[in-house]
């Protein structure tokens, strides 16, 4: 009996599963969920179609993205458990529905966001005591 295999990270559509998925579980997460809802106040109808474009941009290579994400992260209250936790969270996201080099890219360019906002957000505290 094989284990079924899960596809990659290839179309729209799987960028929307994965945006969605995250998002599902983020929205559930007794640590994350109120810094989303109750401290950003996110509007969920325009920031999904957002985050679609960041992601597509980054693994599908669309270049629909044109943002700037962390001028919106640097007020909120948010430190290394934060980042650690939002990033097991994308991980679950990617493995449980895909697999594959794309799948992993997300993983590895979740990390390295993760680490520089952390890093960048780290500067901010840095700068509160001078």
């Amino acid at each position: 009996m094989s284990v079924p295999t899960l596809p990659d990270i290839t179309t729209e559509a799987d960028i929307r599963t994965l945006v969605d998925r995250f998002y599902d579980k983020v929205n559930q997460d007794e640590l994350l969920g109120p810094i989303f809802n109750d401290v950003a106040r996110v509007h969920w109808q325009a920031h999904l179609p957002t985050m679609y474009d960041f992601w597509s941009s980054l693994l599908l290579g669309t270049g629909r993205y044109k943002g700037r994400p962390f001028p919106k992260h640097w007020p909120l209250p948010i430190g290394s458990a934060h980042f650690r936790r939002w990033l097991q969270l994308f991980y679950a996201a990617v493995m449980e529905n895909f697999a594959g080099p794309t799948a992993e890219q997300a993983k590895v360019k979740a990390l390295n966001i993760a680490k520089m906002f952390e890093h960048r957000m780290q500067s901010k505290s840095d700068l509160s005591i001078l």
